[in-house]
């Protein structure tokens, strides 16, 4: 048997300005897939990731918010767990790019770069908003691309046709801040010499030699020659990379310049290491040595649309700083919905995660159906919602969950949960599904998901063939047949368990009911290679998962309410699932004083399924304690920092658990049952406890 294999994987770094969207929810799934894999197959995987914290956006949001751009990422940052957990994304550690080690750690790369004589300063010509009084940052610069003639191009690279260029030269240039035409300044900026013989030579090899992608190495190899553009212009290669931005700027000091800062993209990717450091100076391990030992595999999941700076910038900084450069990346394509239309959340046709969570939809359903869809290739996929259901409720349910339903109530009620003996077409069956096993296992550490996925269910389907060929229910029915009711029973249970090793990495969750439920240690692949045996005694079987509800889809996918048209101005509409209240004056209203509050403390009620209980305050000098039936749609963890709206003059209520000073508001549907899901209310940052809503 081989060695286990070392590796460091990490995900693209979600800027911090933001939720996650079901962008970064499907690579998350894809990397969660792949380490899992590899964890199965015995090898030793750091799997990190952090907050992309830097950058101008970043301090202009924070500004508007009136927060620090340190408690603006913060706010943004307490709010992923939850989709993580969610979606069962294990990470081996969540981390910032403006901690401590990233801000070392890009100095001292920074610092390898100028002693290998590949940064040169030059003054240069750059833009300045003269209504905002600063130079504008790249992607606060749009314009026509200067390369294919794309409108509304950022200021560093073209999204359309994927040139990188510098902000100059864009065509009709505008301030994305003011709209007002930018200025030419001069200004003394840092560069990193991507064109020095040595950079060039490096990358390609690097980017040639199989660590792409067929399909993205040969998209880079245009990057590296002289060509001819439309225009009759001529592209020269690779150009050097300014690595510098001006004060203000929300980022890492450049080492003896006052007054200038690292651009974001040349911190960000270094906070990979930088959350690979936290996590192995937190369990007291060496994180030099662990980067210098030969035998390192280090690989990134990416979405296409960060192609250049991690096939270029990235491997150039590493190698030439005295790094070890990526094995690997492995480039993603963008998630489209319903047949390929673009995401809207005002047309309904965005995919929320925490939409899709709140509505109670198993998160495996959805780790499933994407997984049937990806692959080793820069591909973009769609998610179809009538493809979802089918694909869950045949496969998971109709193919897999039910070789077990079928199977578990005979051996638990006729013989006490007891394996028996398996025949000759038992075998026969069972070595055929091991025969195929490693195949599949290869297809998942190729990261060929759908193959893999496809392969599994025919393995399903030969297992309910085999199922429809006893009928275990008529072998129940006649007597002296309890022998071979058994040892069918027997064989779905080991075929099942089969199954199972094999969609492991894409189901978690539902693998750790199965070890529960067959009452084993947590599989690896290496026990696709054994049985349970002849008297092995499994668990009752209880019901694994649900078949996906038509209505749950439509609630997923149900457009925002739009302001009623002339024409149905007079039809009676119920909005949120219930009429209007009765009119009040302006006097009634004013008698609610609603403020503002600040959750200070969350913890569940012992005795209580639906309560919370919340610490508030409400700017009074003290803290109020507040019941409220939301627990089904928190955790006490998600709300602590928080800000809501509480009614704040409510007669205190003595309830059974202690008394209540006031209500926190929150929204629902008037039909729960078809519509579930709680919403409490959280104001626009900038809100402050005590303040009052009018």
């Amino acid at each position: 048997m081989s060695s286990a294999r070392k590796l460091f994987v990490t995900t693209a770094l979600p800027y911090a300005n933001g939720n996650f969207h079901i962008g970064h929810i499907m690579e998350y799934i894809q990397a969660d897939i792949w380490v899992r894999t590899q964890r199965l197959l015995g090898n030793a995987v750091n799997f990190v990731g952090a907050d992309d914290t830097h950058g101008a956006p970043i301090m202009i949001a924070a500004e508007k918010a009136g927060k620090t751009p340190q408690q603006f990422v913060a706010d943004i940052a307490a709010g992923r767990k939850q989709y993580l957990d969610g979606f069962h994304i294990e990470f081996d550690n969540w981390h910032s790019t403006d901690a401590p080690e990233n801000h070392q750690l890009a100095q001292d790369i920074y610092r390898d770069l100028k002693a290998n004589g590949l940064i040169e300063t030059r003054t240069i010509e750059q833009f300045f908003d003269p209504e905002k009084n600063m130079f504008l940052p790249d992607r606060f610069i749009k314009g026509e691309c200067p390369k294919c003639h794309a409108k509304d191009q950022y200021g560093d690279n073209c999204e359309v046709c994927g040139a990188v260029y510098a902000p100059t030269d864009l065509i009709n240039p505008y301030s994305a801040l003011s709209g007002a035409k930018p200025l030419l300044k001069s200004s003394e900026h840092f560069f990193f010499k991507l064109s020095d013989p040595r950079c060039v030579a490096f990358l390609e090899d690097w980017t040639q030699n199989g660590r792409l992608q067929p399909e993205v190495a040969n998209k880079v190899r245009e990057w590296f020659t002289v060509r001819t553009n439309p225009d009759g212009s001529t592209s020269e290669g690779l150009g050097d990379w300014d690595i510098s931005r001006d004060a203000p700027y929300f980022g890492i000091e450049i080492p003896d310049a006052p007054g200038k800062y690292f651009y974001v993209w040349l911190d960000a990717p270094i906070g990979y290491l930088a959350s690979l450091k936290n996590l192995l100076d937190k369990r007291g391990e060496d994180y030099d040595a662990y980067m210098a030992d030969p035998q390192l595999e280090q690989y990134h999941f990416i979405g296409k649309d960060i192609v250049t700076f991690h096939t270029l910038f990235w491997p150039a900084t590493l190698k030439f700083s005295g790094r070890k450069v990526p094995d690997s990346v492995f480039v993603h394509g963008f998630l489209t919905v319903n047949n390929g239309e673009k995401m809207s959340k005002s047309r309904g046709t965005g995919l929320d995660p925490l939409k899709y969570l709140g509505l109670s939809m198993n998160a495996e359903w959805l780790r499933y159906y994407l997984a049937t869809k990806l692959s080793s290739r820069n591909e973009d996929i769609d998610f179809n919602a009538d493809d979802f259901m089918a694909r869950v409720n045949s496969d998971l349910i109709g193919k897999y969950i039910n070789i077990a339903s079928r199977a578990a109530g005979f051996i638990a009620k006729r013989f006490g949960g007891a394996l028996g003996e398996v025949s000759a077409d038992g075998d026969a069956l069972l070595d055929h599904l091991r025969t195929v096993t490693p195949s599949i296992i290869e297809l998942l550490a190729e990261r060929e998901y759908g193959k893999a996925l496809r392969e599994t269910m025919l393995l399903a389907d030969r297992v309910n063939t085999y199922v429809d060929q006893n009928k275990p229910w008529e072998l129940a029915k006649q007597d002296g047949m309890e022998g071979r009711l058994q040892d069918v029973c027997t064989t779905c249970i080991e075929a099942f368990r089969l199954l199972t090793i094999l969609l492991k990495p894409v189901l978690p969750a539902l693998a750790a009911q199965v070890e529960a439920f067959l009452k084993v240690q947590p599989f690896t692949f290496a026990d696709a290679t054994t049985m349970l045996g002849k008297g092995h005694v499994i668990g009752e079987y209880k019901h694994l998962m649900q078949r996906v509800d038509a209505k749950q889809l439509e609630a997923l996918f149900e457009p925002p309410v739009q302001a009623e048209s002339a024409q149905s101005a007079t039809e009676n509409v119920a909005p949120g699932g219930e009429e209007l209240a009765p009119t009040i004056t302006i006097d009634d209203f004013t008698k609610i004083d609603l403020r503002i509050a600040l959750i200070v403390n969350c913890e569940a009620v012992e005795g209580s399924t639906k309560l919370l209980r919340l610490t508030l305050d409400v700017g009074e000098g003290k803290t109020r304690n507040v019941f409220s039936g939301i627990a089904s749609a928190y955790q006490p963890a998600d709300l602590i920092g928080k800000h809501t709206v509480m009614v704040a003059n409510l007669a205190p209520r003595k309830m059974k658990f202690g008394v209540s000073e006031g209500m926190v508001l929150a929204a629902s549907h008037g039909d729960e049952k078809a519509n579930p899901g709680i919403y409490v209310l959280n104001p626009w940052p900038g809100a402050t406890p005590g303040m009052r809503v009018r």
